[in-house]
Order: structure tokens, then sequence, then C-alpha cells
């Protein structure tokens, strides 16, 4: 296993618990939305203190505009989530936003920033997608005397299924952002390319945590009407957020490799859905039928081949 695949599954272990931890150190959504974003933050100006600054990186005004939009993006992405968390529970709420964030994350790496080439890409890369989405949903599926009894959905499931679909369109754009604007020109591909891309991506890292800390108070406080925004659980939350960044740092170092891509590290980070769903189980003691079991690990393993089936796209296609 190269290098560059081992980078890229940082992200799906740090993300995957960190619906769990945030869980853990409770809160509301907007509390936790911030102090994330905080916890993100502190990571971040360790990383421009002792690695943007010492290798001599530039971080320009398009640079800061890029990862502000960024982090605004990420944001709603992550309200919506921890709203959704609280609405729906994590093991039924985390596969769903993964599901959401696989197909919009992959197909507009794919279809926009060009990066599926070929016939034979398209087809493996649709199938892995498929595959991992099925997964997804397989996790989150109702249990069977839940389907005898035609039980509903309580009012505050479809307000969590909302959110999701707010923190999907968020997530996704705070994926893309940073190279769809390569793509259209606005950073040009001489800084893009630097060092393999970690230069464009660290540098992005700070400003984009900034933008993250703007934007989850000002939803924390006029959206949410959360009123302690500073309060304990928020700076608990610092810990889900450098556990947090940490997954962002390697997810966007690998984005900009060329050995790995847009498509292939979003839906590798992905994988994070196997931590999340057995963590809401077994550590947060969510309860689920032996019916319900068998299809998550099902739906785990599809997730697992699917995303291995997108990492050898290139061989596949070949």
């Amino acid at each position: 296993m190269s290098i560059s695949i081992l980078l890229a599954l940082i992200p799906p272990i740090t993300w995957g618990a960190t619906g769990i931890i945030g869980t853990k150190m409770g809160g509301s959504a907007a509390q936790q939305t911030f102090g994330e974003s905080c916890g993100a933050l502190i990571l971040a100006l360790g990383v421009y203190l002792f690695f943007v600054i010492p290798n001599g990186i530039t971080v320009d005004g398009k640079i800061w505009l890029v990862g502000l939009c960024s982090g605004l993006f990420w944001s709603v992405g992550t309200v919506g989530q921890f709203f959704a968390y609280k609405k729906m529970g994590v093991s039924a709420a985390f596969p769903l936003s993964t599901a959401g964030q696989i197909v919009c994350n992959a197909l507009m790496a794919a279809a926009v920033l060009g990066e599926w080439t070929t016939l034979n890409m398209w087809f493996f890369g649709i199938i892995s997608i498929a595959l991992v989405t099925v997964g997804a949903l397989l996790t989150a599926a109702r249990s069977k005397a839940e389907k005898k009894t035609a039980k509903k959905r309580p009012s505050t499931y479809m307000q969590g299924l909302f959110a999701l679909l707010l923190s999907t369109i968020g997530f996704m754009l705070y994926f893309v952002f940073p190279n769809l604007l390569v793509k259209v020109g606005f950073i040009s591909e001489k800084i893009h390319n630097a060092n393999n891309g970690i230069n464009y991506m660290t540098a992005i890292v700070t400003p984009q945590a900034v933008g993250q800390v703007i934007g989850s108070a000002l939803i924390g406080y006029f959206i949410l009407h959360e009123k302690q925004l500073l309060g304990k659980p928020t700076f608990k939350n610092l810990v889900t957020g450098i556990n947090w960044g940490i997954g962002n740092l390697f997810m966007f170092i690998s984005t900009a490799n060329p050995a790995i891509g847009q498509a292939t590290a979003t839906t590798l980070s992905q994988l994070g859905i196997v931590v999340g769903t057995f963590g809401g189980i077994y550590i947060l003691h969510e309860r689920k039928t032996s019916d319900q079991m068998v299809k998550i690990v099902l739906g785990s393993a599809l997730v697992i081949i699917g995303s291995i089936l997108i990492t050898n796209l290139k061989l596949l296609s070949l």
C-alpha cells in the first residue's frame, strides 16, 4: 500500500470519530460546531506557524478568499450534520450524510473537475459510488419490526433529513471549491501544483479555519439563536475540532495529490461511516435489532469494497 493511500485513510478514521466525540462532549448543535471550528483553528495555526511560514509558502488575498469561502460552506454542512445527529441519532444520520456526500462530491469532481477521463473510469467509478451509497443506506435501514408495523418516522426525523440536505450541499462546496477555483483560472496551475499541491492546500487551511469560526458563530447566534455560544460544551468541543482538523489537513493534501485526486479522496474519506456507525452503537449505546446489525455489517462491507474499487480506478481503466 502506497504512502499516498495511507495518508488518504487518515480522514475516515478521524472524521468517523468526530460525531462520536462531539456527542460525548455534549452541547447544542451551535456549541458543537463553534467549538469544533475553534479547535480546527488551533490546529490550522500550528500548521501555519510550523510548516507554511518556515517553507516560505505564499498566502495571498486569493488564497484567503478561497479558504474563507470553503470554511463558510463547511459551517453550513457541519451545523446541519450536528442538528441531524440530535434529531435522528448518529448511527442513522451519519450513513445518510455519507451517501449524499459520496454522490455529490465524487460526481462533481469527475464531471466538473474532469478527473475521470475515460469510459472505463466512469463505468467503474459509478459502480464504486453505487456500492458505497447502497452500503451507507443499508446501515441506516429500519428493522423488520418497524416495517411490519408501518411505524412512521417521528417529526424530528424529517427535520433531520432537511438538515442533512443543507449539510450535503455545504460539504460539497467545502470539498470542491478550492480545486474548482483552480479549474476556472482564479488560482493558477503553478500555485496549485507546487510541491504536488501540498503548498496550496496547507496555505488554505488557516483562512479556511477562520471562515469556519466566522460562519459557525454567525449561524449559531443569528439562525440557531444560541445564547450560550461560549458555554462549557463549546470549550470541550475543541477536542472534536482538533481531531477533525487532522483529517481535514490530510484530506486536502490527498485531493491535491495527482495519484489520488478529489473523487477518490472524498470517497475514501467516507470510510469513516464504519467508525461512525459502529461507534454510535457500541460507544453511544444506540440500540439496533439483530436484523439491523446484519444490514449494518453487509453495508459496511459494501462501503469497503466500493472504496477499494475507486482507489484502483486508474488501474481498472487501462
